[in-house]
């Protein structure tokens, strides 16, 4: 599945691009294992509960996060639950659609609360209100507002930040004073695009529509694989997928540094 779907590469494009590849080169200068600058804003959203606005060269995504009181799952009562949307405006390309949500920001989606999930940075076990019967619900809503590359890592992150700072709302529903929403430590997505021999971290919008395969792993605190997703129709090695993991255990530290400075 090409995530998002953009308009592939002209072919001129593509052969420019594998032969600086073969040359060790980017061509935004970049290494092959160097992220663009990550900038992290808080607060961005007075109304929410919680958001955060992340940006990872020129791909910007809003993350807003919103608490309600519902239903516990019937198969984990003494837990609250988590709900992860993404959006892709045309706003934000002119490759988006408007409409319901097509496949690519479904998996999005789905890839960044799998992360979040797994690796336990919501502690769902404290958002019981009536075990049960009522619990806090957490939606996760991530914007796009503008596309350049690398929607996983700049969702991911968009989303451990707001959720950072999130606040139960109890006082809106006369269970008391507000508190702050019980989280852990983030998940670290890093996601790597692989096209001719080259495969490179933080994917820019170019090296996706040029890419043949697409590697995403979410790593906890210690370095733990949480998540893993593989995107598009090519393949990596063992070996590769190995280093990758080892190249993303380096780069999680130097983000997690980031969201949690």
């Amino acid at each position: 599945m090409d995530i998002p779907e953009v308009k592939r590469i002209s072919a001129v494009k593509k052969d420019y691009l594998i032969k600086l590849a073969k040359q060790g080169k980017r061509a935004d200068g970049r290494e092959f294992d160097e992220y663009r600058k990550i900038t992290i804003e808080r607060n961005i959203i007075k109304k929410a509960e919680g958001s955060a606005r992340v940006k990872i060269g020129n791909t910007m995504v809003l993350a807003g996060i919103k608490l309600d009181i519902g239903e516990p799952y019937p198969d984990s009562p003494e837990e609250g639950a988590m709900s992860t949307s993404v959006e892709l405006p045309p706003l934000a390309s002119p490759d988006f659609e408007p409409g319901p949500p097509k496949p690519d920001a479904i998996e999005i989606a789905r890839v960044i609360d799998r992360g979040i999930r797994e690796s336990k940075y919501i502690k769902l076990d404290k958002l019981v209100v009536e075990p049960g019967e009522k619990v806090w619900i957490v939606f996760i809503d991530i914007h796009v507002l503008d596309y350049d590359g690398n929607l996983f890592d700049a969702g991911s992150l968009a989303a451990s930040a707001a959720l950072q700072n999130a606040v139960i709302p109890n006082e809106r529903f006369g269970l008391g004073d507000n508190e702050p929403l019980p989280v852990g430590s983030p998940p670290i997505s890093c996601t790597f695009a692989k096209f001719g021999n080259a495969i490179v971290v933080d994917p820019g919008l170019e090296e996706e529509q040029v890419a043949e395969a697409r590697f995403t792993v979410a790593l906890d605190e210690n370095g733990d694989i949480r998540a893993m997703q593989k995107g598009l129709k090519g393949r990596f090695t063992v070996e590769e997928i190995k280093n990758n993991i080892n190249r993303a255990q380096i780069h999680a530290k130097n983000i997690r540094k980031l969201l949690e400075g």
